[in-house]
Formats: C-alpha cells, structure tokens, sequence
C-alpha cells in the first residue's frame, strides 16, 4: 500500500473542504504515478463539492486540471518514464469498447467514463479522488504529455476550460472562413477568444459588462457586443456562423439565437440543465439554426490542443493560490472575482 499524501477534501456541502490524509492505491502494471505540481480549479470543483447536482459521495478530493512530475511508473508502460511533465484532465478511465471510445471521444462513453474524482474505479470500485492533493495514480492511456515551451502552472486549465474550448472548433471546423461569438468572459470565455483568434476566425465577445471591452480585445476578440444594449443587439442580428455560450447558469437564450446566421449553430459549453427561459424555435426555424452542446474533447484532441497551445504560445491567464486557501478561493470563484482560473500550487501545500 502507496504511504498516505496530503490532500483536501469536501466531508459535507454545508462544511468547508480539510485536509485529509488519502492513500492512492498501488500502481498497476499500466499505471503512471505522478506527483502533482499545480492543479487548477474549475466551478464543477466547487458545484461537485456543494453536492448542486445530488450524486456527490463524501469525502471527495476535487481538481481535475492537474500539471505533475513522474515519479514512477509500472512494468508495462511504454509512453512515459521518471521526470516527464504530464497532465490529467477530467476522466482516468472509459470502457474503451463502445462507439465513442472506439472513436476516440473518451467522454462520451456509453458506459459513462470515470471522472477523476467522485466516483468509483471500474476496475477495483475504490472511489477516485482528484487533484488538489501531492500524488495521483492513473492508467497511462488517460495521462497527457506536456510539451516543451508551456509554462506547467498557466497549461494546468487547459484540462479542462481548454479543451472545452477548443473541441468544437475542431469538431465544427471553426477557423478563417467564420464569423463566431462567445458569451461571456471567464474561464472557459478567455480561452475560447484566444482559440478563434489563433484559428483565424473573426470573433465577437458578447458580454454584459461595457468595462471588459479592453481586456476582450487583449485576449483575441475583434468585437464587443454589450448584450444588455439593445442597440447592439440590434446590429448584431443574423451575423454568426457559430455563437459559444459559456455561461454555467441559467440565462436567456433568444437574444442569442436572433444573433445567429442562416445555418448557424449556438454551441452550449458552460450550462448545464434545463434551458429558462423556455427557446422560441421560430428564431431556430426562421434561419435553419441549431442549438448544440460540446462537453470536454477525447484523449487524441486533449494532446493535439496541448501542442498547438505551446506552437502558438497559447496559455491560460491564471491567480496561483495556497491548497489552504481554497475555501477562499471558492467564495470569490462563486462571485466571478478571478481573472480567469484559479490554479493551486503543490509546492506550497
């Protein structure tokens, strides 16, 4: 049995996370141990940790945008050796036999795929437990290389609120032939404006705030349209080829769909549940419009966005904290007061 590692944990939803002593299991013959050098963290981290969508199982070590070290690795992997820098996105493990899997879409696996954190290994059923801790083991299959050039503490949300972004424009083929929006500016936002701008395409931030007009144009957007203006509205009607939408609350989306082109497409990457206001489908069937939803890319997408970030010097612009200050963390992250992902650095822990 691995000796116990440091790491915090969510014990209740009403309590605050703690420390709490977490014995990793022993590395099997296809296992990559790495220890965690920074991990960021993303608003599932704080819903899952909240029990906002009524599965959690406590305790639970959040984080699954983890930047580590190698430290060992076991008899039958052939990917990665002492030393290599890796990362670990949202999921360790899929059943790798359906559609999706055989696809290489690991997050759609039918059989659902298991997360990094919160739910039971399928193959020994010990609950897996994510990365705001020193150490995590992972079947080499789901462990990422780092390519050379990336800066580990600004790669760390690539994991996640990168490749959330970056898949449907390979999925979608977005680049210079399109004209696209993103809605709204935070973490998954930021990095969405700096992939359309590095792919070529002509790309407008929608916002509610007249003041991120500078920071928008900074991170890659040509436009900014201030979407409580009616006036821009106005202008902005039927221009988009294809609209992101990465807000993670409930919000109104008929103002955005006026905004979309004939045969334009409005992409849902950050809300998750019912859609309220109910949509109006004659804005969908007036102009042959498609509303979609992308959730993270697979396994091959994941390490083809990495080395496109270190060819194009793409990063995240991120806040380093203390693994003691999370809960801090987590009020201000409930605010939207970070500019634009929080990430934890181990070496303070």
């Amino acid at each position: 049995m691995q000796e116990p590692v440091k790491s915090y944990a969510a014990f209740a939803a009403d309590r605050e996370l703690g420390p709490f002593s977490l014995t990793r299991r022993d590395p099997r013959p296809d296992d990559v141990v790495i220890d965690i050098l920074y991990c960021g963290v993303c608003h599932s981290d704080l819903h899952w940790a909240h029990n906002d969508w009524g599965f959690t199982s406590y305790p639970v070590v959040p984080g699954h945008e983890i930047i580590g070290r190698v430290r060992d690795v076991g008899q039958d992997v052939t990917r990665f050796q002492p030393g290599d820098m890796v990362g670990v996105g949202c999921f360790v493990d899929s059943c790798g036999k359906c559609g999706p899997c055989q696809a290489g879409a690991e997050p759609y696996c039918g059989a659902y795929p298991t997360p990094t954190y919160g739910a039971p290994d399928r193959r020994d059923g010990q609950m897996t437990h994510g990365g705001y801790s020193e150490r995590i083991v992972v079947t080499e299959k789901f462990v990422l290389r780092v390519p050379d050039g990336l800066d580990p503490s600004k790669a760390a949300p690539l994991l996640c609120a990168g490749i959330t972004t970056y898949s449907p424009f390979i999925h979608w083929g977005i680049g210079a032939q399109h004209k696209i929006a993103v809605v709204g500016l935070g973490g998954l936002g930021h990095m969405a404006l700096k992939f359309g701008r590095a792919l070529g395409a002509d790309v407008t931030l929608f916002t509610t705030s007249p003041n991120k007009k500078d920071e928008a144009l900074r991170l890659g957007a040509n436009n900014v349209v201030v979407s409580t203006d009616a006036a821009q509205m106005a202008e902005a009607a039927s221009q988009f080829d294809f609209i992101l939408d990465t807000v993670p609350t409930q919000h109104d989306l008929n103002p955005y769909l006026q905004c979309l082109a004939f045969n334009g497409t409005l992409i849902l990457l950050g809300l998750i549940g019912p859609i309220e206001p109910p949509v109006n489908s004659m804005l969908l069937m007036s102009r042959r419009a498609s509303i979609a939803g992308s959730a993270v890319g697979g396994l091959h997408e994941t390490q083809q966005m990495l080395d496109f970030c270190a060819a194009k010097s793409i990063d995240c612009d991120v806040e380093t904290i203390r693994l003691e200050d999370i809960n801090a963390a987590f009020v201000r992250l409930e605010k939207a007061d970070v500019r634009y992902r929080f990430v934890i650095d181990m070496a303070t822990a």
